[in-house]
């Protein structure tokens, strides 16, 4: 399940067909929830909050002010315009109603009577009174109604269930007791503390993701997302190849400065598609290449999803030590992509496609060459050591001012305003998961339950860090069954972390782990929205283009377990502890031959089709390769010598298979 994020590309959805266009739309929506289309004067109000929600979490980067005004008044603009925005159930998309602008009212009224007097208020918090109950009650019930809206009821659902478990501790059973806690002890701690709703997650979505945002609105308007797919499609040649080609540097490129899967799927396929028939290329297996393409925006540096920046603050870390981070995993990522384009171009005997060019790429450089510096402004402040906040502003300012270069990408009244009503928008999903899953957070912090499951964990994995992280792997899947990424990352971070940790892995190297795992709600139905998404474009099965997904982006499962497992394996995010850079470098060079030899084995073809004992004996080179371990890679290139040697004397089986379309 994404988090919604801006869509980078203008028209993403130009070359769909309305009937694909209304099938996306509700896939979206099926999963994010029902957005209004009202005019008039409710129009002007969603944009006039939205528009001032953006200047001011603009001028808050600018100048800082109180954590607790911040995120109150954040919290505020949060709940008004979700309860706009998001109608409360499909048959009132056409308008707004009497209990939506009571509920918006209501919302203001909860911040309002907590800023009055917060040092008084949070004081109270152990032992609250009538109307800190009262309004506390009312609190929670808004920030889970606002999710409900957003993203649907599994959310809110969980929250519940902690909630619960916070208050019957002492009739549960061990080891899941604890000592319980009374609805007054509940409602001051997720109300009137910072460990609660207004804790961490919140903390993040209104200083640094809702800026990202913005810049995303900033980037779409003026043209920047669309000059990224024009250029990616334009230095491509004519290769049977060239169409996937075009997809893997698109996706990267948008990915770069996106952070979100199913807007780089939409936009991608929407313009590859046609390319990818033409070249032989079958629905599910176009479908799943789009959508694994698109889903690594999530993992691209510098800019990546919500819950890349909530590693951040829970590692009390810099953004940019995040960023060294995903570098090398995410070039592993689109490299294993690459390479399974050039073999599927082989395997399916690919036909070379002439991709259309309204301009050579040196023109098109010399044109817009402008909109890579606002990427170049967010990695250049942050090196040198600026606030996540204070880079994207600068980012942002960069592509307001570049903007004016050409006349075509140039800012005017009405799309400023579209940049940063776009900006507010586009963060309400993720922050109101962010507010609701404060209540998960909040709970486990109250009730120990995150040593209670890490002690369960490791106790069932027998105190082995490889069933450990089996079993950690296991339980993200399943958690991002139900859950967007950012709240599947959160849960984890609280209660799978631990167990990691206590086995020796190193903070970072745990929350990278479930980083990654958390990425399978993307790719895992029943909420496969990216998949879906691609299977709607191409007509695909949903179901087979999701398992094709699976195909493409095995290595975003493969290589966390490298991250926890062996102190070498950490040089992939770039840590060298315990071992020399030679090391290191040598670590990350046998990943790549790992990670190629995987796309081999998966794909079927080395230098030629592979059977199926050639098959298994690459998957096993590839796994000791990527493995970092003397002997795995002697393993790995013995298996390497041994396929290569097989294909050479092998006579037969060189042709392409025909695909189906």
């Amino acid at each position: 399940m994404a988090d919604k994020e801006i869509p980078l590309v203008d028209n993403a959805t130009e070359q769909l067909t309305e009937e694909q266009k209304k099938k996306i739309e509700e896939l979206i929506e099926e999963d994010e929830g029902v957005t209004r289309k009202v005019t008039g004067f409710w129009n002007v109000a969603i944009t006039v909050l939205a528009v001032a929600m953006s200047l001011f979490a603009i001028y808050t980067s600018i100048f800082p002010m109180p954590t607790q005004i911040l995120r109150g008044v954040f919290t505020a603009f949060l709940l008004v315009l979700s309860f706009l925005y998001y109608p409360m159930a499909k048959k009132y998309k056409g308008k707004i109603n009497i209990i939506d602008i009571f509920l918006a009212l209501l919302s203001i009224a909860c911040i309002a009577y907590m800023l009055i007097d917060f040092e008084e208020f949070i004081y109270r918090a152990v032992t609250p009174e009538l109307w800190d109950k009262i309004l506390g009650v009312a609190f929670i019930i808004l920030i889970l109604e606002a999710t409900r809206r957003s993203s649907g009821w599994i959310m809110p659902i969980t929250c519940l269930i902690f909630l619960v478990y916070a208050y019957v501790g002492p009739w549960i059973p061990a080891p899941w007791t604890h000592r319980g806690y009374d609805v007054e002890r509940i409602i001051g701690h997720m109300y009137m503390t910072l460990e609660g709703i207004f804790g961490v997650p919140i903390d993040v979505s209104s200083t640094i993701i809702i800026m990202f945002c913005i810049f995303g609105g900033f980037l779409s308007v003026s043209g920047a997302g669309k000059f990224f797919v024009d250029f990616a499609f334009t230095a491509m040649g004519r290769k049977p190849t060239a169409a996937g080609r075009a997809v893997v540097a698109t996706s990267y490129l948008l990915a770069m400065a996106s952070g979100s899967g199913v807007a780089n799927t939409v936009a991608i396929g929407s313009v590859a598609y046609p390319m990818l028939k033409k070249a032989g290329y079958d629905k599910n297996n176009a479908g799943g290449f789009l959508a694994a393409g698109g889903m690594g925006a999530i993992t691209t540096p510098p800019v990546m999803g919500a819950a890349a920046f909530l590693i951040a603050e829970f590692l009390k870390i810099s953004y940019v030590d995040v960023i060294f981070l995903a570098v090398i995993p995410a070039a592993l990522y689109y490299w294993g992509l690459l390479l399974m384009v050039e073999f599927d171009a082989k395997k399916f005997g690919l036909k070379a496609v002439q991709i259309e060019k309204k301009y050579t790429l040196g023109q098109l450089t010399k044109m817009y060459w402008f909109q890579f510096l606002p990427l170049i402004a967010i990695v250049f402040f942050l090196v040198r050591g600026y606030t996540p906040q204070v880079s994207v502003l600068a980012a942002i300012i960069t592509c307001f001012l570049t903007s004016f270069l050409r006349k075509d990408t140039r800012f005017n009244l009405p799309k400023l305003i579209q940049a940063l009503k776009a900006g507010s928008i586009t963060v309400l999903n993720v922050a109101a998961i962010c507010a609701a899953a404060g209540l998960i957070v909040g709970t486990v912090s109250l009730t120990g339950l995150g040593l209670k499951l890490s002690t369960i964990i490791i106790g069932y994995a027998g105190g082995s860090l490889v069933f450990t992280a089996i079993f950690a792997g296991i339980i993200l899947w399943i958690i991002g069954l139900a859950v967007p990424i950012t709240a599947t990352y959160i849960i984890a971070a609280v209660i799978v972390a631990p167990a990691l940790t206590n086995l020796g892995v190193p903070d970072y190297a745990a929350h990278m782990f479930i980083f990654y795992y958390a990425l399978l709600s993307e790719v895992s139905p029943p909420t496969a929205l990216s998949p879906f998404a691609a299977a709607a474009i191409t007509g695909g099965d949903p179901y087979k283009t999701t398992m094709m997904a699976w195909k493409y982006a095995v290595t975003a499962f493969l290589l966390p377990f490298i991250f926890v497992l062996l102190p070498s394996g950490r040089a992939l995010l770039l840590h060298f502890d315990g071992i020399t850079m030679v090391e290191g470098i040598w670590t990350i060079f046998t990943a790549f031959l790992g990670i190629g030899m995987l796309a081999a084995g998966c794909s079927g073809w080395l230098l030629k089709r592979e059977n199926i004992i050639e098959r298994v004996v690459t998957v096993i080179g590839a796994l000791c390769f990527v493995y970092p371990h003397t002997m795995g890679d002697i393993i790995g290139f013995v298996c390497l010598a041994l396929v290569i040697v097989m294909q050479k004397l092998r006579k037969g089986d060189t042709g392409p298979i025909q695909a189906t379309t």
